[in-house]
């Protein structure tokens, strides 16, 4: 391993995303990721990216190619990155040093065997102790006969000893030694489970802080015994609270679909920053409540301490009755809040792709001059194909004259104010100021 047991501590923290490739980016996957970032680059410290992709059989290109297209519309980058498959030997390197220990054992019970004994008060599966007992001459020489085995960590259980570690949102966690089986650090095809792999791979990258979701509370107790066993102090913890749906439950791809993939925000119309300060509301919250707020601005205010416990509840209908209602109303308002913080320029060319992509052909200095005329009324990038779409054809569709009238008028007062409208425009500049109060005045000159 390249970073021994006796390393200095890093003086700068250095935090990890390290997202499985089973599937598309989740978007309590993308909080993780954001959170890691804003508290690297608060504190000056560095963001890895580690793809652990040693789950050969889940394991998709497609993932793969998802998560980073989901990370890179994000925008925020990161500092450097790794694949745990390219690992292997760093891995079994750490089993084999705490195996030698006397810290770990073979275990060479044939995977369909139920030879097993429960202990401790929930029944925890101790994965047959006869294994556990098992002296290293004979377990050495059925390992030379060439006999199967998996390797499993000797859990402490003699004196009623117990795990402990604080967690940074959590606080003190501790668990008996007899409620923790012997988990596997090896399978028995010699490759290493996620415990261990992920263990040596934040001790070996130098990982001071662990930010991760509430799920993986109770895998530390197994992880804080291997970076111990191995040599290692244990880096801090902080485990973020779960995304849950409006009926309580866990925000999942199986059961809510698209909803909870960031590319379905992305194919919406948000703004990555809008997306970014949407998620990091989620569960976390700044001392002085303010919810708009700037990828800087959330740097600056970012801290562990600021995390909440409770999970947080992501407000969609499902089914949603209209697209919008598919998403949290709070991320719609904060999209729409973003969209009038941009200057018209930067607004226009994120609106011009979306128009273009339907196949209206508008030129750039066009979309330039509809953009300030729509941004109040947008909430969504993609709204601008209903809020502007007369603009960009050249004969407007069939209507019913009716429409035009208004509520509190009459045919002869809409189409005296259509007449004034068409004196009046051929003569303004087309921009939003000046249509603005070429129409007000009219109005105000006809009584409207």
């Amino acid at each position: 391993m390249s970073n021994s047991p006796n390393a200095p501590i890093s003086p700068k923290p250095r935090v990890r995303f390290a997202p499985s490739p089973t599937g598309f980016l989740h978007v309590g996957s993308a909080r993780t990721f954001i959170f890691n970032w804003l508290y690297a680059r608060r504190t000056g410290g560095t963001m890895i990216l580690r793809l652990d992709d040693t789950d050969v059989e889940r394991n998709t290109d497609a993932s793969v190619n998802s998560i980073f297209e989901g990370l890179k519309w994000l925008g925020l980058g990161w500092d450097e990155e790794y694949k745990q498959s390219d690992r292997g030997a760093l891995h079994r390197h750490m089993a084999e040093t705490i195996f030698e220990k006397g810290l770990a054992y073979r275990d060479f019970t044939p995977a369909h065997t139920g030879d097993s004994e429960k202990s401790g008060a929930q029944g925890t599966w101790l994965f047959n102790p006869g294994m556990r007992e098992l002296s290293r001459q004979e377990s050495d020489g059925r390992a030379a006969a060439g006999e199967p085995f998996a390797l499993r960590f000797r859990v402490p259980r003699e004196g009623g000893q117990v795990v402990r570690f604080t967690d940074a949102v959590y606080g003190e966690q501790m668990k008996a030694g007899a409620d923790i089986e012997d988990f596997a650090l090896l399978r028995s095809d010699g490759m290493p489970t996620y415990h261990l792999a992920s263990c040596a791979d934040d001790a070996d990258l130098r990982i001071t802080h662990i930010i991760r979701g509430q799920d993986h509370l109770s895998n530390t107790f197994k992880h804080v015994l291997i970076f111990e066993a191995a040599g290692y102090t244990p880096p801090q913890f902080a485990h973020l609270p779960l995304l849950v749906a409006p009926d309580g439950t866990k925000l999942s791809k199986r059961r809510h679909g698209p909803v909870v993939s960031v590319t379905t925000y992305r194919d919406a119309g948000f703004l990555p920053e809008a997306f970014i300060n949407f998620l990091c509301l989620l569960g976390w919250s700044p001392k002085n409540d303010r919810e708009h707020m700037s990828v800087q601005e959330l740097i600056e205010a970012f801290s562990l301490e600021g995390i909440n416990r409770a999970n947080a509840v992501v407000n969609f209908k499902d089914p949603a009755p209209t697209p919008e209602e598919a998403f949290d109303p709070k991320a719609i308002w904060l999209n729409a809040e973003h969209i009038r913080a941009l200057p018209v320029q930067d607004l226009s060319q994120k609106l011009l792709p979306v128009v273009r992509e339907v196949g209206f052909e508008i030129k750039p200095e066009r979309m330039l001059q509809i953009t300030p005329l729509i941004r109040e009324r947008i909430k969504l990038l993609r709204d601008v194909l209903t809020a502007a779409d007369f603009f960009f054809v050249d004969q407007l569709p069939p209507y019913d004259p009716a429409e035009l009238i208004p509520q509190k008028g009459d045919a002869a007062m809409a189409k005296k104010a259509l007449d004034k409208a068409q004196t009046v425009l051929p003569n303004v500049e087309f921009k939003h100021d000046p249509l603005d109060q070429a129409l007000r005045a009219a109005a105000q000159e006809l009584g409207l």
